[in-house]
């Protein structure tokens, strides 16, 4: 992947649960991270004492989070009763030049901070409530 503008990574929410994804508004930052545990087999037999790992094996995991601003009342509202529902909703983040990540996350952490001479801002983090999937840019 060559070299991107970091604002061309958009966030994106199903608005009414039938796949009609819009973009959070304002997000000035955003962030992906794919993780998977490991399971170890290691045992007395194992060579040299070195650790074995089960392949295909553990919980995977994918964590998005973002910070901004809110631009509009729509998307501030559907984040804030998503959260306040613990609901689980569809989710994309669009990757220009690489894919979409689209999956079921659950909104686990909503942060709002402002300063006496700035603007109100977010911090948003997201984890997967089910298997994601990846789809390559054409």
């Amino acid at each position: 992947m060559v070299a991107q503008k970091g604002k061309d990574l958009l966030l994106k929410i199903d608005s009414n649960g039938i796949g009609n994804f819009v973009t959070v508004a304002g997000l000035r930052s955003r962030r992906i991270a794919f993780n998977s545990e490991t399971v170890d087999i290691t045992d007395s037999d194992s060579a040299g004492r070195w650790r074995e790992l089960l392949g295909g094996s553990g919980v995977q995991r994918a964590s998005i989070g973002g910070s901004g601003i809110f631009k509009d009342a729509q998307s501030d509202e559907l984040m804030r009763s998503c959260f306040f529902a613990g609901e689980i909703s569809a989710w994309q983040l669009s990757i220009p030049s690489f894919g979409v990540i689209e999956g079921a996350f659950q909104i686990t952490a909503l942060e709002y901070t402002g300063s006496h001479d700035g603007e109100v801002t977010f911090e948003l983090s997201l984890e997967s409530a089910g298997p994601v999937n990846f789809t390559v840019a054409a």
